[in-house]
């Protein structure tokens, strides 16, 4: 089958079986230690016997109507209270993953200012809050407003507060951001962002999950969540750190009252009353039975100990990249996710493209960034960190030139 012919006639199903098994075996090996991002690798068995069963029991379910599955009912709403507790929020709801998420977000915010009687909303957040907030924006009809970060790769508050203005709905702070690891000063710029009487967003998809139990392991941690003033929504996504398989995350807000302007309902329908807490209508079960089969099979125990294994490899990794002349971690990061750069302060000259050629083929699938190489660390890289070492140091050494490869995040955008 071609790309733009429909199959005239079914195939049967050991064929195609056969087909997927052959060509998946060209696609990312996450198992195998060496990639980063896209899948969060427990390393655990237990957990992936679990989730494989889930999703079969549940593959067919639809949540659009949780009442017609009371199960799933529940279970939705024992993940929202567990997020919540975990945040310190007050209301929120479960969405397809950290996009969604965003877009709920800035709805809300968007929403909000229009009653207030701002009509032309606006967004205030730092070059490196992740591109969902883009992409809300231009569905959304909301302008956004970009500052420069700091040398920390932070966002600077004083250039927050200078962008602020009389239409700002919403600002954004990043625990951690994407491309260097960093947490955002959340406690300055949610204290700024109440003085203007300004929404503030926390963008914890990536370390929501992770973060509470990073702090709990010694580790020093800003304030991030609703323990922080001024913090009035929050992001955090399950298929990350919370190590659920896609795709579901959380949309948490403070104030109930705010949470239900992300609510949509419409009875002018003769089809009868059609209400929901997020984008989607109709939901895949899967995602819902297995966010809420694996928090409940880890507990707090099993999320401090893989946790603990996060750190064992982000502590390896940093040393092994420390140990390499020419590059480093830069900027230092606060958590399991940085970006490997050139080190200015080495007399030895690297091309970081070409070492990043170099560690694909060696087997690492290491993903590009403006700057630099990213690292993405689950528990199953602790097994692998001084196998990147000798690795990396043999790329720096041998690095050759480099092929071009873009710096790509994702997404296949011909529609044609």
């Amino acid at each position: 089958m071609t790309d733009t012919d429909f199959p005239a006639e079914g195939r049967g199903v050991d064929e195609l079986l056969d087909e997927m098994r052959v060509e998946r075996q060209g696609d990312l090996d996450w198992r195998g230690g060496k990639a980063f991002s896209l899948v969060y690798n427990t390393d655990d068995p237990e957990l992936e016997k679990l989730q494989h069963e889930v999703a079969g029991m549940f593959l067919h379910e639809n949540a659009l109507n949780p009442f017609r599955y009371a199960t799933l009912l529940r279970m939705e709403g024992e993940v929202v209270a567990a997020a919540r507790s975990l945040f310190g929020a007050g209301a929120g709801s479960l969405s397809s993953g950290g996009t969604e998420s965003i877009f709920l977000a800035v709805q809300t915010a968007r929403d909000h200012a229009r009653a207030r009687g701002v009509m032309a909303p606006e967004l205030v957040c730092a070059r490196t809050a992740h591109p969902a907030f883009a992409k809300a924006c231009k569905y959304l009809d909301v302008t956004q407003r970009f500052t420069e970060v700091g040398s920390d790769g932070r966002a600077d508050p004083d250039a927050i507060a200078a962008a602020i203005g009389p239409d700002t709905a919403l600002v954004v702070a990043s625990a951690p951001g994407y491309p260097f690891g960093v947490i955002d000063p959340v406690t300055e710029i949610a204290a700024i962002a109440a003085e203007r009487d300004v929404l503030c967003h926390v963008d914890a998809c990536l370390g929501g999950w992770l973060l509470p139990f990073w702090e709990q392991l010694g580790q020093e941690v800003p304030p991030w969540d609703f323990r922080v003033e001024g913090v009035t929504s929050l992001s955090a996504d399950i298929h990350k750190y919370g190590y659920c398989y896609k795709g579901i995350s959380t949309i948490n807000y403070r104030d109930p009252e705010l949470y239900q302007r992300q609510v949509f309902m419409y009875d002018d329908w003769p089809g009868g009353l059609y209400a929901s807490a997020s984008a989607a209508g109709t939901r895949p079960a899967p995602p819902i039975a297995g966010a809420w089969a694996t928090i409940n099979h880890l507990g707090s125990n099993g999320y401090l100990r893989l946790a603990r294994r996060v750190l064992a490899a982000t502590e390896g990794f940093l040393a092994a990249v420390d140990q390499v002349d020419g590059v480093r971690a830069e900027p230092s990061p606060d958590m399991s996710v940085f970006q490997i750069a050139v080190d200015p302060d080495s007399d030895r000259p690297v091309d970081i493209e070409a070492v990043g050629d170099r560690m694909d083929e060696r087997g690492w699938n290491m993903d590009r960034q403006q700057g630099g190489l990213h690292v993405m660390l689950s528990p199953g890289h602790d097994k692998v960190a001084e196998l990147f070492g000798s690795d990396l140091q043999a790329s720096v050494a041998d690095q050759g030139s480099a092929s071009g490869k873009e710096h790509t995040y994702g997404g296949v955008v011909d529609g044609a």
